[in-house]
C-alpha cells in the first residue's frame, strides 16, 4: 500500500466519523510561555505561572475588548444580498460588543469580586488583556434588517482569549481560551438586537464568573 493510498484512506475514514468521536489533541502541559497546564475545558484552557503569588493583586487594569469575526463572515453573510451587511454594520457589532464586555465584566470583577478597578500600573495591579475572535453571529441586526426576518435557533459563537500580565513587569502570569456557543433554543425564534444582547450577555457573563471565581481561588491558595 503506497504512501498516497493510506493517506486518502486515513482523510476517508476520519471524514465518515462523527464529530464527537474525533477526539482534539490534549493541550501541552507547558505552553510556549512556559506557563503550566490549570485548568482544560470543552473547548479551551487554563494556563498560569506557578511562581505567582497572587494575594499580593488587589486592583485590576481592564483592557478595553478587541472584537474580530470569524474568517470569511461578512462574506458569507452577504452571499444572496450583497449589501445585507456593510462595512459600518460590522464596525457597529465589534463596537456593541466590546462595549458589552466592559459592562459585564467590570459589574463582576468590581462589584462581585471586591476589585478596585484602575488605569494606573502598580505592585498590587494586574493587567487584564481581552480578545474576542471567531465571531460568528448568525442573525445580525444590520441597517438593511428591517427589510428582511431572520429566523435562528442558536444566536451564534465566540471565543475568548484572555491575557492576565503583571502591570509593572509585564510578564505575561496567566492565559486562557474558551469558545462557547448561544443556547441552542430547539426551535426557531425571531432574532432581532433584543434577543442578540441577551444571549452575548449570557456567555460574557459566564466568562466573567469563570474568571472572577478563579482569581479568588488563586489569591485564597
Amino acid at each position: 500500500m503506497n504512501r498516497f493510498f493510506r493517506l486518502s484512506l486515513l482523510i476517508f475514514v476520519l471524514w465518515g466519523l462523527p464529530a464527537a468521536l474525533v477526539a482534539e489533541p490534549a493541550p501541552p502541559e507547558i505552553s510556549l510561555d512556559g506557563m503550566e497546564l490549570v485548568e482544560t475545558f470543552a473547548h479551551g484552557e487554563l494556563y498560569a505561572d506557578a511562581g505567582v503569588d497572587w494575594s499580593v493583586y488587589t486592583e485590576l487594569q481592564l483592557e478595553p475588548a478587541t472584537v474580530a469575526f470569524r474568517r470569511n463572515w461578512q462574506r458569507d453573510q452577504n452571499i444572496v444580498d450583497p449589501f445585507r451587511v456593510r462595512n459600518s454594520d460590522v464596525e457597529k457589532i465589534k463596537q456593541d460588543l466590546a462595549a458589552l464586555f466592559d459592562e459585564v465584566f467590570i459589574k463582576e470583577l468590581s462589584s462581585n469580586g471586591g476589585y478596585t478597578l484602575t488605569e494606573a500600573s502598580g505592585d498590587h495591579v494586574m493587567r487584564i488583556e481581552p480578545h474576542i475572535v471567531d465571531l460568528d453571529v448568525h442573525a445580525p441586526v444590520t441597517s438593511r434588517t428591517s427589510f428582511n426576518r431572520s429566523y435562528t435557533e442558536r444566536a451564534g459563537r465566540m471565543t475568548l482569549k484572555l491575557n492576565i500580565f503583571d502591570s509593572v513587569t509585564g510578564d505575561l502570569i496567566a492565559s486562557a481560551t474558551d469558545r462557547q456557543e448561544a443556547m441552542r433554543r430547539g426551535y426557531a425564534q425571531l432574532s432581532n438586537s433584543v434577543t442578540n444582547r441577551a444571549d452575548a450577555q449570557l456567555m460574557l457573563q459566564k466568562w466573567a464568573t469563570a474568571l472572577r471565581e478563579r482569581l479568588d481561588q488563586a489569591r485564597s491558595h
